[in-house]
């Protein structure tokens, strides 16, 4: 393998070549129009626009990518996350094509990227799994009799996809067929497949993953478990490791749970296995992620490895250097997700420039970023700007290094959730341990209340809306304010954060 191409974008492409770089490996970038200047652009040996910044113009198009890797002469794709990272066709494309996809069979994809046929995987292996319905529903008057012997409040989720689309939870039975109807229907749009099926909802459930390896000699092993359970719309924000609830014997049981689903497909590369853990440490399935996800940092600090040199060994069919007995874990690591999102206003995403970025430095402190001072947030994609990463002795210093990092990270022109990630670190429920999904729901307050300082007038309003709409007009932070309306200038100027 000498070549890559990285489909991918930001700062997980960056990641990606930082690491092939280190082994001796060429790599290439692909861009989209709006990322002609990105970094992963700049840092690559070759680069090839793939297209409009629209990603099912460019990154989404698994024939342009494949193209790009002819053209190139690259040898291997790394899909990062996100995009076509799980995708099967695509993963059969490249494979027809004679060219190496860092990442699981097709056939894995298919099984584990669908929740019912992963659920039969898990059923198969003897995973503990969430009291629910095994196959899709197609008749709603039947799912709402079974809803009812399984016992409210319900869990509808969508087969073919994640991240809340198509996910919703009923309390009582004379809310059933409206949520239904309307899960379908986001499944649909989201998905292009509106098969749901229910489970009984856990009430104060914890997220927590296991991140595993497999090569291509049949050795599988895990890499201990992560905590995901701060999130927003049922995205993770904060991520650790390892998790402050878990027994060494529940832990191992997790593990051996995860070995035995990835077994299960003949898993080869990283991928993750979810659970969901409930109050009294009892663990159920949830699915399997079959790519590297965002937060592999946190197990990279406690475990000593590069999970992308490992994936990229394990594709050039290389057997695993290591054994479960060889793991151990080495202090705790947390990792905030900053994301260009404002966490007063209900994390509206937000765009613009960067007019500083500074970021934190010292031992222990990791980012993984693609951006820099100057440089625009692009409307198109998701709005994940960097990943800060600490790693200390323990849990303490781990999150003393994230509230000294944190205040050192320094970005102007956007709203971002750095706040948010301050919040966390500070709130007693999080220093404790004593947590779980419900963590922003309960604690987290995301509209600033007005006071009668901070109350427009209609003519405030239509100011503010119409310097708005030039700014996203002209991509810039910069407004020149009508000197005629002082009132209103000064209105803008002390509340800008909540308008920009």
């Amino acid at each position: 393998m000498k070549k890559i191409l990285v489909a991918n974008r930001g700062e997980i492409a960056l990641r990606i070549m930082r690491s092939a770089k280190e082994m001796g490996i060429l790599t290439v970038a692909v861009y989209s129009e709006a990322d002609r200047s990105a970094l992963h652009v700049r840092y690559a040996d070759e680069a090839i626009c793939i297209g409009p910044a629209p990603a099912n113009q460019s990154y989404l198009v698994a024939e342009k990518i494949i193209e790009a890797c002819k053209l190139t002469g690259a040898d291997a794709i790394h899909p990062g996350y996100g995009f076509l990272s799980e995708n099967a066709g695509f993963a059969r494309m490249v494979k027809a094509a004679g060219i190496t996809l860092i990442g699981p069979s097709p056939e894995a994809m298919e099984i584990m990227g669908n929740k019912l046929s992963a659920k039969a995987a898990a059923l198969k292996n003897n995973i503990p799994m969430v009291p629910g319905t095994d196959e899709a529903i197609d008749d709603i008057m039947q799912a709402k009799l079974q809803a009812e012997e399984i016992g409210f409040p319900i869990l509808i989720k969508a087969a073919a996809g994640g991240g809340g689309k198509g996910m919703r939870v009923v309390e009582r039975a004379d809310a059933f067929e409206e949520q239904m109807k309307m899960a379908i229907s986001e499944a649909l749009a989201a998905f292009g497949d509106g098969s749901v099926f229910m489970e009984r909802y856990v009430s104060s459930p914890r997220h927590i993953e296991i991140q595993v390896l497999g090569d291509t000699q049949g050795n599988i092993v895990h890499l201990f478990e992560r905590e995901c359970s701060i999130q927003r719309r049922h995205q993770k924000v904060v991520e650790e490791a390892p998790s402050t609830v878990l027994t060494e014997n529940v832990r191992k049981e997790m593990g051996e749970c995860a070995v035995r689903i990835a077994r299960a497909v003949s898993y080869v590369g990283a991928g993750t296995v979810e659970f969901i853990l409930d109050e009294n440490l009892d663990f159920f399935f949830l699915e399997m992620n079959t790519r590297l996800q965002v937060e592999h940092p946190v197990t990279e600090m406690i475990t000593g490895l590069d999970l992308v040199k490992e994936q990229i060994k394990i594709a050039r069919g290389e057997a695993l250097s290591f054994s479960q007995a060889d793991l151990k874990i080495n202090g705790h690591a947390i990792e905030l997700r900053i994301y260009a999102e404002d966490p007063q206003h209900n994390f509206m995403p937000d765009i613009g420039v960067l007019k500083t970025y500074r970021t934190p430095k010292g031992n222990g402190v990791r980012v993984d970023d693609g951006f820099d001072k100057g440089m625009e947030i692009p409307i198109y994609y998701d709005p994940m700007i960097a990943k800060l990463i600490t790693h200390g002795e323990n849990r303490s210093e781990a999150i003393a290094k994230m509230r000294r990092a944190i205040e050192e990270y320094d970005i102007t022109g956007i709203q971002t959730t750095l706040m948010f990630g301050s919040f966390v670190m500070q709130h007693p429920a999080f220093i404790t341990g004593n947590f779980n999904t419900h963590f922003v729901n309960r604690y987290y307050t995301t509209e600033t209340p007005e006071t009668p300082e901070t109350q427009e007038s209609e003519a405030d309003i239509a100011l503010i809306a119409a310097i708005v709409a030039l700014k996203n007009l002209n991509k810039k932070n910069e407004i020149s304010i009508p000197v005629a309306v002082p009132a209103a200038q000064n209105n803008w100027f002390k509340n800008r954060k909540k308008y920009n």
